[in-house]
């Protein structure tokens, strides 16, 4: 059979369209993951390198600052090659070995990391060097002597506690030298905000270490400048600025141009006293030293993009789409198949009722089952619906050819338009207006526009209204007629049953059992309704001793148009909707009907509906 479905819209075609599409997301997905994830820990461990080794530097460094020589470091290189797993080497400039992390006779990189030198520190490696280029913990002899640290600490304890009175909180931090600051939140205090009660001026006071310190610098900055032929300024040209980091020397009077540039007299002057710093520092700090880091001529790892690994990668895409394809075309011929054998179903005339068989317990197999139950409901209803056709013509036709015989033969003249005969033909209207009310009904409540009236009823006045309107009936066919209610003597009483529902629908409903009943009850039959609560629910009862119903009619007993008596006899009357309407009608208030019989000992029809609270003016209206 020719589909007449385009390629494109194929359900075949566009699951592997779309098979293929993820597999090409999913595979680029990961490679870009793959990708940015190594690059990303490429970059994170360059770094972290990066990082350890400026840590590497920073440390021997300031070893080198504190250390006259280096001997003892051997412990200290060992520590930072454990720490951060790199190799670690220390030589002079003609690589005689100072201390090694690897084993003896290992060889060197080729070329040396960084060169350690505590006068000439990069500032970058290590913060505080500043301009100068001398590593801040190199102090030599400006190291304060225990006495003198004891003595400046307790002046610095003292300013700290003056300036707290005036509002000022300030922190104690030791310079290298041994110096105590006054340091507030932006850094080192400044003189300027001292408070002028604390401004003593002992704490900041050269020690005698200080001052001889600072007279040596002077003699060596003087013997530079009489080397490069500069006038000498006067005595005491240099002093001492306090920070946290070391006491950076200044000159006390700078010569500057008037563009802010210093002269060509204040360069000089600069440059005698970084000289005269580093050969004052000279003694006091380790020799110039190599610094050697990893091991031979190993470089750092990076990410290599080659023609080999792009063949890998094209490769292993190509295999996953061929396998992402077989494996659609696979899985999509056995769905598509069973939906083809729908689809052949489903286009066949609806008499044929076809179906299709059910091969699987997958989605497609439940899908085929219930396509399978569909037909058979479909067949079913056909089937009612025909007999429902012609039940509503048989139940029609009857009393409208009785209505045109007698209509017919009194225009004919043949009888007379008496009193009885208009009787009959009543008779036979009412008939026709019962039929045709009862399928409006039910047309009704089928589409959902049944209309109800709700209020407060009470199930024993219900009953009596229903029994009240067949009681002549009943006594013409010589059946007794009663009713039986439990917990509803008291008027207001807990144990009265009330329900909300509509009265005039709920009597119809009542009406319609109770009409069956009569006539199916023999002469001398008894009709009894009763009432009680159970729980939440009102049950109300309808109970015959008539001719009962059959254990195989029991499931069809309200089928429109079911009748017990299958001659359609007219001495038992009825359209064979009655029973259909109360289903429908209990239903519309939430409530259920059932039916118990046994042939020969009489029916009863329960209804159940939800049971109300009574209205606030229950005793007034009682």
């Amino acid at each position: 059979m020719s589909s007449g479905i385009p390629l494109r819209k194929r359900l075949l075609v566009r699951l592997m369209i779309t098979s293929v599409l993820i597999a090409l997301c999913s595979v680029a997905a990961t490679a870009w993951l793959a990708v940015q994830t190594t690059t990303r820990a490429i970059q994170e461990e360059q770094g972290q390198v990066l990082a350890d080794d400026t840590d590497i530097l920073r440390q021997l460094s300031g070893y080198a600052a504190t250390h006259p020589s280096w001997a003892g470091v051997q412990y200290t290189v060992r520590r930072l090659s454990a720490a951060t797993g790199r190799r670690i080497a220390l030589t002079t400039a003609d690589r005689t070995p100072i201390a090694d992390s690897a084993k003896s006779r290992t060889a060197l990189p080729p070329g040396a990391a960084a060169t350690v030198d505590p006068l000439h520190t990069d500032t970058y490696s290590e913060p505080g060097a500043q301009l100068s280029g001398v590593d801040p913990r190199a102090v030599g002899p400006y190291r304060l002597t225990p006495p003198e640290r004891a003595r400046l600490s307790k002046l610095a304890v003292i300013r700290q506690k003056c300036a707290a009175r005036y509002g000022v909180d300030t922190t104690i931090t030791w310079m290298p030298s041994g110096r105590p600051v006054l340091a507030g939140a932006n850094g080192i205090l400044p003189n300027s905000t001292v408070p002028e009660a604390c401004a003593d001026g002992e704490l900041n006071t050269l020690t005698q270490t200080e001052e001889k310190a600072l007279v040596g610098l002077t003699s060596l900055a003087e013997a530079c400048l009489r080397r490069k032929d500069v006038a000498l300024p006067a005595k005491g040209f240099i002093s001492l600025e306090f920070s946290s980091l070391a006491p950076q020397p200044q000159f006390a009077l700078g010569r500057e141009s008037p563009g802010g540039h210093p002269t060509a007299m204040e360069a000089k002057e600069n440059e005698c006293l970084a000289e005269a710093r580093r050969e004052q520092l000279d003694p006091d700090v380790a020799p110039v030293a190599e610094l050697f880091l990893g091991t031979g001529d190993s470089a750092l790892p990076h990410f290599d993009m080659s023609n080999a690994n792009k063949a890998k990668i094209v490769g292993v895409t190509g295999l996953v789409l061929a396998l992402t394809v077989a494996v659609t075309a696979l899985v999509a011929t056995r769905l598509v198949r069973p939906l083809r054998a729908l689809t052949q179903a489903a286009q066949q005339p609806l008499e044929q009722h076809a179906r299709v068989p059910v091969t699987t317990r997958d989605e497609t197999g439940i899908l085929a089952l219930a396509f399978n139950e569909l037909t058979e409901r479909r067949e079913r209803m056909e089937a009612q619906r025909k007999a429902m056709v012609s039940d509503i013509a048989h139940e029609l036709r009857t009393p409208l050819t009785n209505i045109r015989g007698w209509l017919e033969v009194t225009r004919d003249g043949i009888v007379d338009p008496d009193t009885e005969l208009l009787a009959s033909l009543h008779e036979e209207a009412v008939l026709l207006q019962r039929v045709i009310d009862d399928l409006q009904d039910l047309a009704a409540a089928d589409a959902g526009t049944l209309a109800l009236h709700r209020e407060a009823v009470r199930a024993d006045e219900l009953l009596e209204q229903v029994v009240a309107a067949h009681r002549v009936g009943a006594e013409a066919a010589g059946i007794g007629l009663r009713t039986r209610t439990d917990g509803t003597s008291a008027p207001t009483g807990s144990g009265t049953a009330w329900i909300d529902a509509d009265p005039v629908r709920m009597r119809q409903a009542l009406g319609n059992l109770v009409s069956n009943a009569i006539r199916h009850t023999p002469d001398g039959g008894t009709i009894t309704l009763s009432a009680r609560k159970e729980e939440d629910q009102v049950v109300l009862e309808v109970a015959d001793t008539g001719s009962g119903i059959s254990a195989e009619d029991l499931p069809s007993v309200f089928d429109r148009f079911w009748r017990a008596e299958k001659s359609r006899s007219r001495r038992t009357g009825g359209s064979g909707l009655g029973l259909s309407i109360v289903r429908q009608l209990v239903a519309a208030h939430g409530g259920t009907v059932a039916v118990a019989s046994e042939l020969g000992a009489g029916s009863v029809f329960t209804l159940r509906l939800p049971a109300t609270d009574p209205p606030v003016d229950a005793d007034e209206l009682r």
